[in-house]
């Protein structure tokens, strides 16, 4: 939830489907929607009215219509079922008004195959091989200006960002990486003012509290989750990370924190 630069009550939500949306806080109605993540093909864009325009050429085939039904036509489909964003929160900054979500540039090959039942196994009707976009990052954290769409700032990384994003009113954006880098970002310019190698991925989400007159942020470390069980040719790239499961805290200094 935020107030818009002309003071409208907003609502924004990045969802797995690509799309960042904006609703009107009061009454639900739909404001717009634009994408923070590149190459969507499942969809050409969202209508006046929130509802999307499909692609149905871009949809995997119905095993039923072929001749023997074992497998419908593979597709590759943006973004991968994992979602552009999947379960880890966004962070909003009243300070420049962006919020910060951690999004993934990755699609799949998908087809569609008879509902089957394996002990053990998924039961879920398709089969997928989940795929990166580009050769030098899967992760990315942007800044996305929601009254516009603009992605204000963008950070890339190697492997897929599947933690949470804190902002704070001392200008800072907080977020861990697989590879165990714990990051605090400028709000304003992206620029990388701090980091912390914490021995395992970070898949949590960042909190912050202030006790005594000082602020404190902290994280937990410990590598897993969906994108090592699910990632397919994604899952190589992570598949060198320590184990882990740390708690660690950190004090800021005090031209960074919200109690000075």
């Amino acid at each position: 939830a935020y107030t818009d630069r002309e003071g409208n009550k907003r609502f924004g939500s990045a969802d797995r489907n690509g799309f960042f949306y904006v609703l009107n806080r009061e009454d639900g109605a739909f404001v717009s929607a634009d994408p923070f993540v590149t190459q969507i093909s499942w969809a050409s864009g969202i209508d006046d009215t929130g509802r999307p325009i499909f692609n149905e050429d871009n949809r995997p085939g119905d095993p039923a219509a072929a001749a023997d039904g074992a497998k419908g036509e593979t597709v590759f489909a943006v973004p991968g079922f994992l979602g552009g964003k999947n379960w880890n929160p966004v962070s909003y900054s009243q300070n420049t008004g962006n919020f910060y979500i951690p999004s993934n540039e990755w699609g799949m090959d998908i087809w569609n195959e008879p509902v089957t039942y394996k002990q053990g196994a998924a039961y879920l009707g398709s089969g997928f091989t989940i795929k990166p976009l580009y050769e030098d990052y899967i992760g990315s954290l942007k800044a996305m200006d929601p009254d516009t769409g603009e992605i204000k700032w963008e950070f890339k990384n190697p492997a897929p960002l599947w933690g949470g994003v804190m902002s704070t009113a001392g200008g800072l954006v907080f977020t861990g990486t697989p590879e165990g880098e714990f990051i605090a970002f400028d709000d304003e310019t992206g620029e990388q003012l701090w980091s912390f190698q914490t021995g395992s991925g970070v898949v949590g989400q960042p909190i912050t509290w202030e006790e005594d007159g000082e602020q404190y942020v902290a994280i937990m470390s410990g590598w897993g989750g969906a994108v090592p069980l699910w990632g397919g040719e994604v899952a190589q790239t992570v598949s060198y990370l320590n184990q882990g499961g740390m708690l660690w805290t950190f004090k800021l200094p005090r031209q960074f924190a919200q109690a000075n």
